[in-house]
């Protein structure tokens, strides 16, 4: 079911197998493609610690903001594909990935289902999220949590390190 009017939407993006700074850029590539949806920014490349399971190379994390015509439900099915694509396997929780998309935000949408829920659980305490989404947009609303620089403040950003600049993850947008 497509939305009347497009909506922002906010993807987080992070990889750590297979030359994942490739990998990230291959991603962001292919969220510029999703139908009925436009990337409009795309935050620096940053490497960070892995969070849960520690033995496992660093991760390449990013964020892209895109505006869509799709319903939350059908952006996340064309991120489950994009993944699929790429070859990941889900394993165990906070395993090694080629590629993994979470939809963070859909507009100001509150969704608790099965199959998904926004803002993103976590999202707000994870520095990888945060960093690279108060890049794009300092202000966004994540929830009823506070801003995205807001909640950056409380998590603090010791474990991020920039390693790309926007221009050089991908080729359309603002970022």
């Amino acid at each position: 079911m497509r939305v009347q009017h497009p909506e922002r939407a906010f993807v987080g993006i992070g990889a750590n197998l297979n030359d994942p700074e490739a990998g990230v850029r291959r991603a962001m590539h292919a969220l510029g493609e999703i139908p009925d949806t436009h990337l409009i920014a795309s935050s620096s490349l940053y490497r960070t610690a892995p969070v849960g399971y520690l033995d496992q190379p660093d991760f390449i994390n990013a964020v892209a903001e895109l505006e869509t015509s799709l319903s939350p439900f059908e952006l996340l099915e064309q991120l489950l594909s994009i993944e699929q694509r790429f070859g990941r396997e889900r394993s165990t929780r906070n395993a090694p990935r080629i590629i993994d998309l979470d939809l963070l935000l859909y507009g100001d949408r509150e969704i608790r289902s099965e199959t998904l829920t926004l803002p993103h659980p976590r999202m707000a305490e994870r520095a990888f999220v945060l960093v690279p989404l108060a890049e794009i947009d300092p202000g966004v609303p994540i929830g009823r949590l506070g801003t995205a620089a807001q909640l950056l403040e409380a998590v603090g950003v010791d474990d991020v390190q920039r390693i790309g600049n926007p221009d050089e993850v991908a080729c359309s947008g603002r970022g």
